[in-house]
């Protein structure tokens, strides 16, 4: 038997259910992979409110992009997988489940240094911040702001943007000031007078910016702070961002991302895993519920729950 959760309505996390589903063998270049740990992302509990539009809803709807398993199936065409490798799923459908099928293209592999749940916290945080910071251009001579740091896009921006020899500034509240200095960045509460908090953290002027938290005062600040307005960028507020004059990564832009972005996103996971597996990453998790618990998941997401949620099945 594999479970899946899904939702019939958009509204809050009570719409959310445990369904037995049908799961159809592997075809050509797929894998079929149980479950061991699921990324929870705040992409799932906008969709399923109904914040982020997305299509009338038809039949059953199913969420999550990011786990990590086992393979158990392999279809034909499909090479660098067996059975019983541990991966990571990335750029998936429908992973808040005990088994799926999906495109061989959409894994790699999990080295057993790694935890399934860790591999879970990947996908989409580590794959918009490695993009975000290529699409930027980010590098040594940069001063990188990054607003809502503490979160795990911004912890992945931060770290990349210090692996590439940028100095960084990120925005958090106080009490996660100590996760923001701990990744290399120089934290800065947010509230009234960020912008000149973050001047004076800054000196030497800040010459790119990454919103990851959407609120009005970080893309303002941004705009005060760097002059050219094709190197700040929203995660967050992709529908405004035409207007502003900035570029914006999915978060709502009616623009896709080009080729070169989605390759970026790809080309992301392995890079991390790598870097994991030397020690040269941190991912944060947070707690880790049972599958069938993924309304209250979905809850703590909404709340800003420190740290990276995973669902267990």
């Amino acid at each position: 038997m594999a479970y899946a959760v899904t939702y019939s309505q958009f509204g809050g996390p009570e719409v959310l259910s445990l369904d037995e589903i049908a799961l159809d063998p592997p075809g050509a270049g797929q894998v079929a992979v149980q479950v061991t740990a699921v990324g929870v992302n705040p992409i799932d509990h906008k969709l399923r409110a109904g914040i982020r539009p997305s299509a009338t809803i038809a039949k059953p709807r199913r969420l999550g992009n990011d786990g990590a398993g086992v393979v158990t199936a392999v279809g034909d065409g499909v090479e660098g997988f067996r059975v019983g490798d541990a991966v990571v799923v990335f750029g998936a459908s429908g992973v808040y489940a005990t088994d799926i099928v999906v495109a061989a293209a959409n894994l790699a592999p999990l080295p057993a240094t790694v935890s399934p749940a860790i591999g879970a916290a990947l996908g989409i945080p580590v794959a918009t911040a490695y993009q975000s910071l290529r699409s930027l251009d980010v590098g040594p001579a940069d001063t990188l702001v990054v607003h809502g740091g503490s979160g795990s896009v911004g912890q992945a921006a931060i770290q990349f943007a210090r692996l590439r020899g940028a100095a960084v500034v990120a925005t958090a509240s106080a009490a996660r000031a100590e996760r923001i200095r701990s990744l290399g960045a120089m934290p800065v509460e947010y509230g009234d007078g960020v912008t000149d908090r973050i001047r004076a953290a800054a000196p030497q002027g800040v010459t790119v910016a990454l919103d990851c938290a959407g609120t009005d005062e970080a893309l303002q600040s941004s705009l005060d702070l760097v002059a050219d307005r094709s190197r700040i960028a929203t995660i967050v507020r992709g529908a405004d961002a035409a207007g502003l004059g900035i570029q914006a990564y999915s978060g709502g832009s009616p623009e896709p991302l080009t080729e070169q972005q989605v390759a970026w996103r790809a080309e992301a996971i392995p890079v991390v895993v790598a870097l994991l597996s030397a020690g040269a990453f941190s991912v944060e998790l947070g707690p880790e519920l049972p599958l069938a618990d993924a309304a209250e998941a979905h809850r703590l997401v909404a709340a800003g729950t420190p740290g990276k949620i995973t669902l267990l099945p």
